[in-house]
């Protein structure tokens, strides 16, 4: 059975793009049984490309972000997806102002995934340009769902 993902930032062009295409190839590499997706509490910047910086950091480590464009959150998403993994928790607040009666996806912190860490939100790179930084917490984060999911 796919299990549906769908990971949430503010904008969709940095954290949650950046955590799409960094678990889409962690996945596919473990042959998980997934579908990914990302999107933003807001829609300031619909249908645009993720950040230069964060594709910069994704094609040094290999992962592509090149074929994403940016998404708002939609109240069908509770009923599509199983899982909607937050950066923070002013994303989570957002999301569940938007969930829709019935709407069943589960909503956490995507750094729940990485208990190892002392930090439990991704910081946006978009202010504070750590995009190398954000990208070793998703990787993180990443793994540990892949072994939650396997």
């Amino acid at each position: 059975m796919t299990i549906k993902i769908m990971f949430v930032c503010l904008g969709n062009i940095c954290r949650s793009p950046t955590a799409e295409g960094v678990f889409r190839g962690l996945a596919a590499q473990s042959e998980l049984d997934v579908f990914i997706d990302s999107s933003g509490t807001s829609g300031w910047h619909n249908g645009d490309l993720p950040d230069t910086r964060a594709m910069a950091e994704a094609n040094a480590r290999g992962y592509d972000l090149s074929a994403q464009r940016s998404s708002q959150l939609k109240p069908q998403d509770f009923h599509e997806f199983d899982l909607i993994l937050c950066m923070d928790n002013s994303n989570i607040t957002k999301t569940e102002a938007i969930r829709p009666k019935g709407g069943n996806a589960k909503v956490k912190l995507f750094l729940d995934y990485a208990p190892n860490q002392s930090l439990r939100e991704v910081p946006d790179p978009y202010y504070e340009h750590n995009f190398e930084a954000v990208f070793d917490l998703i990787e993180d984060a990443s793994r540990g769902l892949i072994a939650e999911l396997s």
